[in-house]
């Protein structure tokens, strides 16, 4: 039996055996070698023009530059590099693989396609009108993204930035810096007591401020103000004829003809500093039943460079308010800032509306055409802050709409 099969398993063995040979004997497919790319740029967005650069190609050969479906053609020198134009393409995202390709020879890279962060809105500018705007907001002159927002709500910058500092306070001149950045000019307001303290604070009486107990505080203030050296706007004591602040000549121990004097004080004390460049404001409420009568309050035309009067409308937001028009509310007080200092300029130096009880859209649009009537009045500041009322220029879309419309309308009239 062994004999009979002997034959055939050695021609079996000797076929597969040949099989096998066969087998290690044949090549594989001819696989491309690896050439080395690089690209520049490595990332950007999408559409970005690179160059492609590589070595390790096939010498004096034609190939291709491979970005999806898009091609760009290479040529190599003699020593197998090449460097080559290519773009990536505009609807291009993450990772993209670029690939370069001779006969032989490719290679490949990654091109990460950046998103480019917005671009922010620019800024309108501060507009030449007659009639100036500004404007108060709740973090003040470093708070820049308020700002912006209320430059686009009214489509021009504050020309001038209302902010507060009580007795204990060094002269903001940080502040006062980043309003002179923007091309607006600081207005201070500059409140001798402590905040916090309430009304009745007789450390900061009236006559202790005329008799020089503050001096050396004040003298500070002048010579920072004289060095700093730009125009500043310095509403000191402001709202004088209420009785809501210790200054006030109704409240604190303080008596009448007190104020005056302590005004005319601190003036020759910040002016013998050399702070010429301080423009004074004198900033009473708008006279109201009950409220102290300007005449005696007013330190005389020698101390004052601007007229001021602060004024809202609180609708029916309190107990005690209704609904009063712009003009109604400034024009009993203007007509006695006019008789008071002739000549002298007038500001309305606080001034909003509450939405509670009227139009406030309207409103917005009857203050500026108001104000933008009267040859003397230079300019308003909109307090621009969410406090007693919602006083902000957008406190409804109508508001902002309007407030921005009547502003376009006094620059282009």
């Amino acid at each position: 039996m062994f004999n009979t099969f002997k034959k055939p398993l050695a021609a079996v063995a000797a076929a597969l055996g040949l099989a096998l040979a066969l087998t290690v004997v044949q090549p594989a497919a001819a696989q491309a070698a690896a050439g080395q790319i690089s690209l520049s740029p490595a990332s950007g967005p999408a559409g970005s023009a690179i160059t492609v650069t590589g070595s390790g190609f096939k010498a004096s050969a034609t190939g291709t530059v491979i970005i999806g479906s898009t091609t760009f053609p290479l040529k190599t020198t003699a020593a197998g590099v090449f460097s080559a134009p290519a773009t990536i393409p505009a609807t291009a995202t993450g990772k993209v693989t670029v690939t370069a390709k001779t006969s032989s020879v490719q290679g490949s890279a990654a091109f990460t396609v950046t998103v480019p962060a917005p671009t922010p809105p620019a800024v309108p500018a501060v507009s030449t009108a007659k009639l100036r705007f500004g404007t108060a907001t709740n973090g003040g002159p470093l708070a820049t993204a308020e700002l912006d927002e209320v430059a686009s709500l009214a489509g021009e910058a504050p020309s001038s930035v209302l902010f507060y500092k009580d007795f204990l306070q060094p002269a903001p001149i940080t502040e006062m810096n980043a309003v002179r950045s923007r091309g607006a000019v600081p207005l201070v307001t500059w409140e001798p007591w402590a905040w916090g303290g309430g009304v009745s604070q007789p450390a900061y009486s009236l006559d202790r401020i005329a008799a020089g107990d503050f001096d050396a505080h004040i003298a500070q203030w002048g010579q920072a103000l004289a060095a700093w050296g730009y125009p500043v706007q310095l509403r000191f004591a402001h709202e004088m004829n209420g009785d809501w602040y210790p200054w006030a000549e109704s409240v604190n121990g303080n008596q009448p003809g007190d104020y005056a004097q302590a005004w005319r004080h601190v003036h020759d004390v910040v002016e013998a500093q050399g702070a010429t460049n301080v423009s004074w404001v004198w900033s009473p409420n708008v006279p109201y039943w009950g409220s102290t009568d300007l005449a005696g309050l007013y330190p005389g035309a020698g101390y004052v460079d601007i007229v001021a009067l602060d004024g809202y409308n609180w609708g029916t937001s309190a107990s005690w308010s209704g609904w009063i028009s712009p003009q109604d509310l400034f024009a009993p007080g203007i007509a006695e800032l006019r008789a008071l200092a002739p000549g002298l300029p007038i500001l309305v130096a606080e001034t909003a509306s509450s939405e509670a009880g009227g139009d406030k859209a309207a409103w917005n649009t009857q203050l500026i055409s108001y104000l933008a009537a009267q040859p003397d009045v230079m300019g308003f500041v909109w307090f621009h802050i969410q406090k007693e009322a919602d006083w902000r220029i957008n406190s409804s879309a109508a508001s902002a709409t309007a407030f921005k419309n009547a502003l376009q309308a006094r620059r282009t009239s």
